[in-house]
């Protein structure tokens, strides 16, 4: 999830180099938090959230293979 968060995150943003991912691992959920510039924040988040919301969903699909519960959260 980490590696398909990153390719995805640094696709979108000016400053690839600066995108960081955490990922908090549970025993059931995971936790993936994004870190990206302060000039790239709204390039993830998108017009109303739509972006961050289609990375969640996308995110989401891909983790429920794993019968795992993926949460993904923008960090400063």
């Amino acid at each position: 999830m980490k590696d398909l968060i990153l390719y995805i995150a640094k696709a979108l943003v000016d400053n690839p180099d600066q995108v960081e991912v955490k990922e908090v691992a549970g025993e059931k959920s995971t936790i993936l938090e994004l870190k990206v510039a302060d000039g790239d924040r709204g390039k993830i988040i998108g017009k109303e959230g739509r972006i961050i919301k289609a990375i969640r969903i996308i995110i989401n699909s891909a983790s429920a293979k794993l019968d795992k519960r993926t949460t993904v959260e923008i960090v400063e």
